[in-house]
């Protein structure tokens, strides 16, 4: 969702660095929190985090041949070793024989017996020449029985009728608009081509971006790589799940370094970032440290399930539901402090105001807190996280630097969030689609296992083919998860409006972030799509002069 950001185009910078922004829901705990893009923390938000990249953070792979990996006892093929078949031919008939049994044993859902010879795909062979033996249990085999995943396909379809609902009760589709969008009637010819030339600057490492990250995730769901690279670790299962996804998430980061670096140095080169190498290394490495810790709880307990549970879907979709809840819940407390010092807003007027504003408004808030953002970026933004307990109401120091007014119109907005429980409803929608996903993960890991040469979920190398699975459902999720964050954002801003009623302060304030923070203000249909997760500065605008005119105040 949008709970933590109000700069507009943070959405293209996050694509920069191929985290995928974590959509509410396809990533557990990584991109469905709610919590602020990494590359959002060089420009415009001051809170970088995982993507859950809900970053993100920037969701599942099998075997070529079914129990190949199941036969307790067997560890290396031995071709004559069919009972009641001796000599030359029953050792040419044996590998054909044991593939056509495995497989009938797999599908239904039976351990191989001790005398049944399987003979492994190449790439598990490949790993046992290597000297690594820990068999896979059998109940990773379930995801072939067709009486398994009846129940999940069913499973799958109702999470999603609860998904669209939920999404559609939560989300204001009848929204005020305003005209059509006109920069020229608010921005000069100067303002215009910086804004096209920050949008040129960034249109091809954003799309580069892209284009990498469908690469990576291709490679890790349709080739043996990941498995031939995470067959050489060793150790106990658990041990190599987690060093599995910190050596796939430190290659995709080595990889994706490059163009971090070279939107940083656009950031740079236009004033929007400040910050020194060693202060943008320390924060990207603490971003992914972040998304490496909830990446590797979530794949921990993933194959732990896979293991021991049949029908491993079900607490697997519980325990997604779950973990999403959790961590949007501490994500404030827990994780912002590591990238952010937050201080109370002093004593004054202006606090006085909004706190005054606050309660005319109907919503709790005992404090707001001011960001140092200033020690990173030039950008203006404001933002609420958290739930219940942990809700907060946070400003960029950089913000306190406009005229108290457009403060007071910005915390406006972010009260229209709290008021309307965005961050909750956001976190709920996150929560089930991590549920959907990990019922989805059982239901298409059949088609890539032959193709990654993993032997089932439950084999540890299978975690990179699911970090792949993840990506592509982030992917694909995403601009779903924009057209709804865009009329939540446009509520807020009625919100505002209606709070404040100064329209003609609340479109200087949608000036001043959109010339300060390089908005693009005509975005093309594909970026819209992409990467808007708010409307425009120009529809922005257009929004309040329609307000102003249903309301009958002068047209600004």
């Amino acid at each position: 969702m949008s709970d933590r950001r109000d700069a507009d185009d943070a959405a293209r910078e996050d694509e920069v660095t191929g985290e995928a922004r974590i959509p509410d829901g396809a990533m557990a705990a990584v991109g469905a929190a709610g919590h602020a893009d990494e590359e959002a923390a060089e420009s415009e938000d001051a809170v970088p985090a995982g993507r859950p990249h809900l970053g993100g953070g920037t969701m599942a792979p099998g075997e070529s041949e079914p129990a190949a990996a199941a036969v307790p006892g067997k560890s290396e093929p031995v071709a004559a070793a069919v009972p009641g078949e001796s000599g030359p031919a029953a050792a040419a008939e044996a590998p054909a024989q044991a593939r056509t049994q495995a497989r009938a044993q797999a599908t239904a859902g039976v351990p191989a017996s001790d005398d049944t010879v399987t003979f492994a795909p190449p790439s598990l062979n490949e790993e046992r020449a290597e000297g690594h033996r820990e068999e896979v249990p059998v109940t990773a085999a379930a995801s072939e029985d067709a009486g398994a995943t009846r129940p999940a396909a069913i499973a799958l379809v109702l999470l999603g009728v609860v998904i669209l609902a939920v999404s559609a009760f939560s989300t204001p589709w009848r929204v005020l608009t305003g005209g059509p969008p006109d920069p020229a009637r608010d921005f000069d010819a100067a303002q215009i081509a910086r804004s096209q030339a920050f949008d040129a600057a960034t249109t091809l490492p954003s799309y580069l971006s892209l284009g990498l990250t469908v690469v990576i995730a291709g490679i890790l769901i349709a080739t043996p790589f990941s498995a031939r690279v995470l067959g050489r670790l060793r150790g106990p299962w658990w041990v190599r799940v987690v060093l599995g996804a910190l050596v796939i998430t430190a290659i995709t980061e080595l990889v994706r370094w490059p163009l971090g670096m070279w939107f940083e140095t656009i950031l740079r080169n236009y004033g929007l970032s400040i910050q020194g190498w060693g202060s943008w290394t320390a924060d990207r490495l603490k971003n992914l440290g972040v998304e490496a810790f909830l990446l590797c709880v979530m794949l921990l307990a993933l194959v732990a399930l896979a293991r021991k549970v049949r029908r491993w879907w079900i607490p697997a979709a519980v325990g997604a539901f779950a973990l999403t809840i959790v961590t949007s819940f501490v994500y404030p407390v827990v994780f912002e402090p590591l990238f952010n010092d937050f201080t109370s807003m002093p004593q004054g007027s202006l606090r006085t105001n909004l706190l005054d504003m606050a309660a005319r408004d109907g919503v709790p808030v005992e404090d707001v807190l001011v960001a140092d953002a200033s020690r990173r970026t030039t950008a203006l933004n404001a933002y609420v996280s958290g739930f219940g307990a942990t809700r907060r109401i946070v400003v960029y120091d950089t913000l306190l630097r406009a005229p108290q007014r457009e403060v007071e119109l910005v915390v406006a907005h972010e009260l229209g969030h709290a008021k309307y429980d965005d961050v909750l409803y956001g976190t709920l929608i996150g929560a089930l689609g991590a549920a959907f996903g990990a019922v989805a993960l059982f239901l298409v890991f059949g088609s890539v296992r032959r193709r990654t040469g993993v032997a089932s979920i439950a084999d540890p190398r299978s975690v990179g083919v699911v970090m792949g699975l993840m990506t592509v459902g982030s992917l694909i999720m995403g601009p779903g998860q924009n057209v709804i964050s865009r009329h939540i954002e446009a509520r807020a801003d009625v919100h505002a409006l209606d709070l404040t009623r100064d329209p003609a302060t609340f479109i200087a304030m949608q000036k001043r972030l959109a010339v300060t923070n390089i908005s693009d203000l005509s975005p093309d249909a594909v970026e819209y799509i992409l990467y808007a997760s708010h409307p425009s500065g120009p529809e922005r605008i257009a929004m309040a002069r329609a307000w102003a005119k249903l309301n009958g105040a002068p047209e600004p």
